[in-house]
């Protein structure tokens, strides 16, 4: 091939990335003009005035949300959940607070729901300038704690869904100490979440305090009766880590993205964006391990596709790229810890059976 070759390709190339960019402007335009065009439909469709109450705050609480954490997204973020009530005396407080701390060392930011309890424990570890919360407006239990209260990472939110989503939407791992309903729905929904593929994979710590039970129940509850009778896979079981160690919580939340960086799905591929191609013997066993994850074809080392130019940060991070068939959310998981490991061993652990 000649030069002359290679620099039409090249053109050809840039020439393709430049019209991906400029249809990516579109499409942003266009979803506000849907969310014009829905607003209008409202009026036609006779709305109550109840409905058009929920719309309007939800949709004024999200964009503010949204603008708040814009200018932080270039930092990873761990959301910690846990219960308002806890004393600042309880193990777990002080194992939530050292939880903040280290991770804080890591240049993390701290997501929590700004209240008292584990939530300022998290927020204290990392200090203001590394904490962020969610507040959620209720007649109790609503003040925001003395370590965010008045800066201008806190968002005051009305409804448990906008804040669930905002929680959801900008964290890059989960980690649950103990709590009440709160936290358990919480730690449900991200489980949930990621076992059908509505969230990017992420890591789940649930932390006990030293020497505690609280999340070893919720495990054993997990493989009986919810295993046992098949209402979950075990390949399931691999989505989450349970611990009582703060030094294991932090290795599992940081190893999550040793060499995984991130994910995107384009059309009916998925590209996983790492820090170092595997080793021609771990894509072997890759290939041979993972093929019941693909919906056809195998896995490809790649380059960044076209559809990526509008990322052009993350273009020189090699690529696997696979057909994934969107279901093997915990083997997905076991891959991407194989990645991290540079090792085919995550594959090979063994769950119990049903």
């Amino acid at each position: 091939m000649t030069n002359t070759d290679d620099e039409a390709a090249n053109s050809a190339k840039q020439a393709e990335g430049d019209a991906v960019a400029r249809r990516a402007v579109i499409t942003a335009d266009a979803l506000i003009q849907q969310i014009r065009d829905t607003a209008d439909k409202l009026a036609a469709d006779e709305s109550s005035r109840g409905d058009l109450k929920i719309l309007s705050r939800s949709l004024r609480e999200l964009r503010y949300a949204f603008k708040v954490f814009a200018p932080y997204r270039h930092r990873r973020k761990v959301t910690v959940f846990g219960s308002a009530r806890t004393p600042e005396d309880a193990p777990s407080f002080q194992a939530a607070l050292e939880f903040g701390k280290k991770i804080a060392e890591k240049n993390w930011l701290v997501i929590t729901g700004a209240a008292s309890g584990i939530m300022e424990a998290g927020h204290l570890g990392a200090g203001r300038e590394n904490s962020m919360g969610l507040n959620i407006m209720l007649p109790f239990e609503q003040d925001a704690n003395e370590v965010i209260l008045g800066d201008e990472k806190l968002v005051h939110m009305k409804y448990f869904f906008t804040r669930k989503l905002m929680f959801v939407k900008e964290c890059d791992a989960v980690v649950c100490f103990a709590g009440g309903f709160g936290t358990l729905d919480e730690a449900f929904e991200v489980l949930t979440l990621l076992q059908t593929g509505k969230r990017e994979m992420c890591p789940v710590v649930l932390v006990d305090e030293p020497g505690g039970y609280y999340w070893k129940r919720f495990h054993e509850f997990m493989l009986d009766p919810l295993l046992k009778q098949r209402l979950i896979s075990p390949e399931d079981l691999a989505i989450y880590k349970v611990t009582d160690n703060c030094d294991e919580a932090i290795e599992e939340t940081l190893g999550f993205y040793r060499n995984y960086h991130s994910m995107r799905f384009v059309r009916d591929k998925l590209v996983l964006r790492i820090q170092e191609a595997p080793s021609p013997e771990l894509f072997e066993q890759i290939q041979t391990e993972f093929q019941d994850i693909l919906v056809r074809g195998q896995f490809k080392l790649s380059d960044p596709l076209p559809h990526e130019s509008d990322q052009p940060d993350l273009a020189p991070l090699p690529r696997l790229v696979f057909e994934f068939n969107r279901r093997s959310l915990g083997r997905f998981r076991m891959l991407i810890d194989c990645l991290n490991q540079q090792s085919i061993e995550p594959a090979l652990r063994e769950f119990p059976e049903p």
